[in-house]
This record gives structure tokens, sequence and C-alpha cells, in this order.
């Protein structure tokens, strides 16, 4: 349990750093354009495709709240976070560095712009590590589901 926990707050830790530190790069004025994608500085106020950006400042404390009853959940849990440490530790890095931005800018910090024959959301890596999450969760969930029926 020790060697699993630790694990998961070094992959937590480095990739915090590295998304605040990429974020950091777009915030100093980095632009970079190409036919289908460009680099450049966006703040989104809401969640994924600007939802629920009515909200303004209480979306901060409504993500943390979350973020809290996720951690509650795994501590009485602790079988869950056994089995996926590795995604729980992306899913909640994404989610911390995004509600870090949310304290110290006007909003999210997005910078990748997908334009190539469709407009995509703007999004960044926590984007992404949340993404990537769900979808280990999803991929460890089917296979021990096809192990338990054998």
């Amino acid at each position: 349990m020790l060697k699993k926990l630790y694990i998961a707050i070094a992959i937590f830790i480095v990739s915090v750093i590295v998304d605040q530190y990429i974020k950091y790069i777009f915030v100093d004025g980095f632009v970079w354009h190409s036919d289908c994608i460009s680099l450049v500085l966006a703040y989104n106020k809401g969640v994924a495709f600007s939802m629920f950006a009515f909200l303004a400042s209480y979306l901060k404390y409504i993500q943390i709240l979350f973020v809290i009853g996720i951690i509650i959940y795994l501590i009485n849990n602790k079988d869950i976070f056994m089995q996926y440490y590795i995604p729980i530790a992306l899913l909640l890095s994404g989610a911390i560095s995004n509600i870090y931005d949310r304290f110290i800018h006007i909003g999210v910090v997005d910078y990748v712009y997908w334009h190539c024959k469709f407009d995509f959301a703007i999004f960044n890596l926590a984007d992404v590590l949340i993404d990537l999450s769900i979808v280990m969760i999803l991929y460890i969930s089917y296979k021990k589901s096809k192990q338990d029926k054998i």
C-alpha cells in the first residue's frame, strides 16, 4: 500500500509541476500557429467547453468540494485506491492544477487550440491528464470484469 501511495504522490507532484510550468510559458506570452493547431493563451472561466462559466468565482470552491469528496471516498475505500492509484494520481493532479489556476489567474489557463477541418475547444495538459485517467479507469475496470467472468 505504501509503495503505491508514494508512486501516486510522485506522479501527482510531477504532473502538477509540469502542467504549471507549461501554463507559465503561455502566460508569459508564448504563441505558435500551424495549419491545424495553434498554441495560444486562453482563460476558461467555466469547465469543459466553458460550461458553468456563470458560476464565476464559486466554481473553484465547488470543484474543491468535489476533490475533497473523492479523497474522503478513497480514504474509506482503500481497495479502490490500490486498484486505480495511477489514474487517480493523474485525475487529482489535473483537477488541482486547474483549480490552482482559478485562484491565481482569471480562469483556467488553456493553450492548445485544434482548428483543422473543425474547431475544437481549447485545452491544456491537465485536461488531457483528466481524460487519460478516465480512459485508464475504464480500461482497468473492463480488464477486471473480464477476469472476474473467468
